[in-house]
């Protein structure tokens, strides 16, 4: 199971990307910075339960534990990746990087954080892969 969910979190982190060059070339400057930002947060979430939705029987979890402790390695492996890469690979400074988290300037980016985290026991018990509850 792990390393197929590592490989899905690979693939949501290039759909990550893409979306913020799609992001950064058409919709903030069609939207302004903060619509797009806002759009583009959506617009990921939702690639990110889809994804999830699509790949979560191919996983495999087999108990809703399972699927608990695979939202929680996408969270830390989503994170470890927006500031390192974010800093070291794309030079971003940390204030730039802890600015998504300020909620009340209008960033949502924390949306994103949670999705990843509940898309993989939302997915399961949806699609029936595992349990709704304990046996």
């Amino acid at each position: 199971m792990l390393i197929r969910a590592v490989a899905v979190w690979c693939v949501l982190v290039v759909l990550a990307v893409l979306n913020g060059g799609a992001r950064n070339v058409w919709l903030s400057p069609r939207l302004g910075e903060q619509a797009g930002h806002v759009v583009s947060t959506f617009t990921l979430s939702c690639v990110i339960f889809l994804v999830t939705w699509l790949t979560i029987g191919w996983i495999r979890p087999t108990t809703l534990r399972d699927t608990m402790h695979l939202g929680t390695l996408w969270l830390v492996l989503t994170v470890l990746f927006e500031f390192g890469a974010g800093h070291f690979l794309f030079g971003n400074s940390w204030e730039k990087l802890l600015a998504d988290y300020h909620l009340l300037r209008g960033r949502v980016w924390v949306l994103v954080l949670i999705v990843t985290l509940i898309a993989p026991m939302l997915a399961a018990r949806l699609r029936g892969v595992v349990p709704s509850s304990p046996p």
